[in-house]
């Protein structure tokens, strides 16, 4: 709605200063004058001894003052105006600049920064806030293109072969059903396994979900007996260890976070019959939940890519065999929605080994699990 035009905050500062200039001259001016004519007499008498002498009285001085004292109210009223209007405008031009920027934000320019310079002060804090703030937005609104380009183009793959296998299934004078049914079924699923991530993932970054006790020591055991086909048809061997580890969140984001952790460890060991190790802790503050395994050797800087969505290394990974590509960065952002942090550190002897850091419940929480920790399951 169109607002009506008012005082802009620089002729606001200025009149505030000038009228402040008038107040304390005026309050002055009264002082002195109060005093002053205390010790004027209003009426004087000339004495006979000494007819030529001039005795002033308070009329006399009321106007010998009043012109000069008019005078000095009007020029101090002008330089205030003018004194105020020009230190206002100094002290404002920092928001001028944050307007500006403000302005050239909300038309969808991130990359432009304030960088304001001088003493640290309630502007320059300002100002380096709106910095970082325009850095976190530019990042995010990379972030979820990079996002949508590499989803759209997920979406599109299956959809496209779905389109050639009917294609070639309209040209073909005997088509085999059942096995376009087959394939048209597999390419289906993994169209909708894609699209149910995405939606966990949308999910877990809009925060809404309700915060109730998690062991995560339950959720990896559960997640090892999900995951057991999957690691007993590729050899591999998960072994599960720790304490309670009682953290606030959700059970369900919680049981997903773990399921992808250990389902990337297993589909990713290399060499073949490899190992997973799974592990909880707590201290008085803080809950982990690491999960490690046995593969290549890798370098930090690749180690860090692997949150990227459909990303595996430095490649786009191909998602025939491990999952949809956004398991890592569906545990990121459940992490994230959870106040934890995610750390991906490559192993000495090779693979990778991640780490989930939650807050932990308060003190007294109960837990469905007895004892103060548990001994090591192997499951192979």
């Amino acid at each position: 709605m169109p607002r009506a035009p008012r005082l802009s905050a620089r002729l606001k500062f200025a009149l505030s200063y000038a009228g402040v200039i008038m107040l304390a001259s005026t309050l002055l001016l009264a002082v002195v004058w109060v005093f002053l004519l205390r010790y004027v007499p209003e009426v004087t008498h000339v004495s006979v001894r000494s007819p030529g002498t001039f005795v002033p009285n308070q009329s006399d001085l009321v106007r010998a003052f009043t012109p000069p004292t008019a005078a000095a109210l009007t020029f101090l009223l002008v330089f205030g105006l003018v004194g105020g209007w020009v230190l206002a405008g100094r002290m404002l031009a920092p928001l001028t600049r944050i307007t500006h920027a403000t302005r050239l934000a909300a038309t969808g320019s991130l990359s432009h920064r304030i960088r304001l310079q001088g003493r640290q002060d309630e502007f320059r804090e300002l100002a380096d806030a709106f910095d970082a703030m325009l850095a976190r937005l530019q990042a995010h609104v990379a972030e979820q293109q990079r996002f949508a380009a590499n989803a759209s183009h997920e979406l599109r793959t299956p959809l496209a072969i779905s389109q050639t296998m009917l294609d070639v299934a309209a040209h073909d004078p005997s088509p085999d059903t059942k096995q376009l049914i087959e394939r048209l079924q597999a390419v289906n699923s993994r169209a909708i396994n894609l699209t149910e991530a995405l939606l966990l993932l949308s999910r877990a970054g809009q925060g809404s979900f309700s915060r109730e006790p998690v062991d995560l020591s339950l959720a990896a055991e559960e997640a090892t007996e999900t995951l057991l086909p999957v690691a007993e048809q590729r050899g591999v061997t998960i072994e599960t260890s720790g304490d309670i580890a009682l953290a606030m969140g959700s059970p369900a984001l919680l049981l997903q976070l773990t399921i992808n952790l250990l389902h990337n460890a297993v589909v990713h060991n290399l060499p073949e019959h490899g190992t997973v190790w799974v592990t909880s802790s707590h201290d008085s503050e803080r809950v982990s939940l690491t999960v490690e395994n046995t593969g290549e050797k890798l370098s930090a800087e690749v180690a860090a890519t692997f949150v990227e969505p459909f990303q595996r290394g430095s490649e786009r990974i191909r998602t025939d065999h491990a999952g949809v590509g956004l398991g890592l960065a569906i545990v990121t952002s459940i992490t994230e929605a959870h106040e934890g942090s995610l750390t991906l550190a490559p192993r000495a002897a090779g693979g990778i080994c991640v780490t989930v850091q939650l807050p932990a419940a308060p003190a007294g929480t109960s837990s469905e699990k007895e004892g103060d920790g548990s001994p090591t399951r192997r499951h192979s």
